[in-house]
């Protein structure tokens, strides 16, 4: 039951992701825009220069704050990313949680470091 509602869960947050995934490449390029422009600002000495770097920094900013909708791409990102680990964490650990097992498996470790 668990494995068909990661499975659910799993194929939603993609189709967000991918629905997101325009906004996210949109964000990305107006970032690095944003980020040369402002670092290009900050050395510039001549002031023509400054105030056309800040132009199209100011302009970077509101092209990457428009963008928001791609933070929620992210976030579904993050979730199928999680989704993955849980998934793969199922399917390496069928130990049994037996006491008596793992006091033996721990019995065992003990004898083999003496």
């Amino acid at each position: 039951m668990k494995k068909i509602v990661l499975l659910t869960v799993g194929i939603i947050l993609a189709c967000i992701f991918l629905a997101h995934l325009g906004p996210m490449i949109g964000l990305i390029i107006s970032s690095v825009i944003f980020y040369y422009a402002f670092k290009e600002f900050m050395k510039a000495d001549k002031t023509f220069v400054k105030v056309l770097l800040g132009i199209i920094a100011v302009i970077a900013l509101i092209a990457t704050l428009s963008n928001v909708p791609a933070f929620v791409g992210l976030v579904a990102l993050v979730g199928l990313y999680y989704i993955y680990k849980n998934w793969k964490k199922e399917k390496e650990s069928p130990e049994v949680d037996d006491p008596f097992t793992n006091f033996e498996r721990e019995w065992q470790k003990l004898q083999k470091t003496n």
